[in-house]
């Protein structure tokens, strides 16, 4: 009997706290996720997938990281760099994360208007009309009911997992691919170091650090509820990856086997699944690219509201009424509206560009985050017993090095070329 209570209780305690680590893992496979591995799939078949092993392990390492620097402190990690480091430092990385996450936000609302225009929905029409949706949803919304609602939201990622079924992928050489990196030669592509910084700045996502740490803070996550939320975060980023494995592998099966290489956006790997993989194939592939979209472009502003304003000291969180943190909730409106008028405003083919740009430009800028990140969590002082294990901080600073050395390759490969 006192089994079974021992183990009630820590259920109920997982579900106390689930939703943070769980819903910011999977708002990883938004728009621009979804593209990148789409891309990476038709343009590389299988030979990107020996990435999601170590991807995975990466994430929940600095997931985790970010759970428990918000579970021990009870503070967000713009917060925590602003008050270790100053506010000269944290105002420039700011701006940087707002000019990022910028770029993020047009992305989610490229993939609103490409998903709805694949069932004829314009999108003059479109965009206004979700815009106002996800503004409504935070804005008037209680902490608890929003999160909820992007729970829920994370449960149709598993769409991609039936999408890639009736493509009939080569499993057998999926998934020794998954296993065996491909030869060294392929690093010499400029193409495919591209995508591979694309692929690991779209699973690690600089925003994905600041969003988790404040919604442990915010949901009240304190050092007894620890071991529940770390086991949120390792459920969603395994979830996560399974979905951004099954995409790639659906895109090898159909666009890459058929020639199909040159996508330029989510919705054309859709359109294309439809004569090669079956009609509900391309639904559930569109459906999924919606909810993604209108998910991410939900949380992406508001995790950029959460690190501006606690980064220079404004109130914020979605518990708070409009007059209580005025700073917060006009960042969130601007970041909606000018994301949606820029998707409105700006030529197409500029936009596609964009999309896969900003995936890599979160890579490049992914180790800066991972360096503050690194020293806040190893300072005895701030964290106590809950300081980083060094199998953590070899992880941990082995992305980071990794990270470095790609972002320097990739430059050398437009310097050669």
């Amino acid at each position: 009997m006192r089994f079974l209570r021992r183990w009630k209780i820590r259920i109920l305690l997982f579900f106390a706290v689930v939703g943070p680590g769980f819903i910011t893992a999977n708002v990883d496979n938004d728009a621009g996720g979804i593209y990148t591995y789409s891309l990476a799939g038709a343009q590389f078949g299988h030979l990107l997938l020996w990435t999601m092993i170590p991807m995975t392990l990466a994430l929940i390492v600095v997931q985790e990281m970010c759970a428990r620097m918000g579970a021990v402190t009870g503070k967000g990690l713009s917060d925590l760099i602003r008050e270790e480091f100053g506010l000269r430092i944290t105002f420039f990385m700011m701006i940087g994360i707002l000019i990022t996450n910028f770029g993020n936000v047009v992305t989610e609302f490229i993939g609103i208007a490409t998903s709805l225009e694949l069932f004829g929905l314009p999108r003059y029409a479109t965009i206004p009309v979700c815009a106002l949706i996800v503004w409504l949803i935070v804005v008037y919304g209680r902490y608890k009911s929003v999160e909820k609602i992007f729970l829920a939201a994370s449960f149709f990622y598993i769409t991609y997992i039936f999408a890639a079924i009736p493509a009939h992928p080569a499993w057998i050489d999926a998934t020794k691919a998954t296993f065996v990196p491909p030869k060294f030669s392929a690093f010499r592509d400029q193409a495919y170091i591209y995508m591979v910084i694309g692929v690991v700045g779209t699973t690690i996502a600089p925003w994905m650090q600041f969003y988790l740490q404040s919604s442990i803070v915010e949901k009240g996550v304190t050092k007894r509820g620890y071991k529940a939320s770390r086991l949120d975060v390792i459920t969603g980023c395994v979830f996560t990856d399974i979905v951004a494995w099954f995409i790639i592998v659906a895109c090898a099966a159909t666009l890459y086997i058929h020639g199909y290489r040159d996508i330029k956006t989510a919705a054309d790997a859709a359109a294309a699944l439809k004569p090669l993989a079956g009609k509900y194939a391309y639904i559930l592939f569109a459906v999924g690219l919606f909810n993604a979209s209108l998910f991410a472009a939900s949380i992406l502003p508001l995790s950029t509201a959460y690190t501006v304003c606690e980064g220079l000291g404004f109130e914020s969180g979605v518990g708070l009424k409009f007059g209580e943190a005025p700073m917060f909730y006009w960042l969130y409106t601007l970041l909606i509206a000018a994301g949606g008028a820029f998707v409105l405003l700006i030529p197409e083919g500029q936009l596609l560009k964009i999309a896969v740009f900003s995936q890599v430009v979160n890579g490049v800028v992914l180790p800066f985050v991972l360096i503050f990140m690194l020293l806040l969590i190893n300072k005895k002082e701030l964290m106590g017993d809950y300081v980083n294990t060094r199998f953590f901080n070899v992880i941990a600073w082995i992305t980071t090095v990794v990270m470095i050395i790609l972002t320097l390759a990739w430059f050398w490969t437009l310097r050669s070329g």
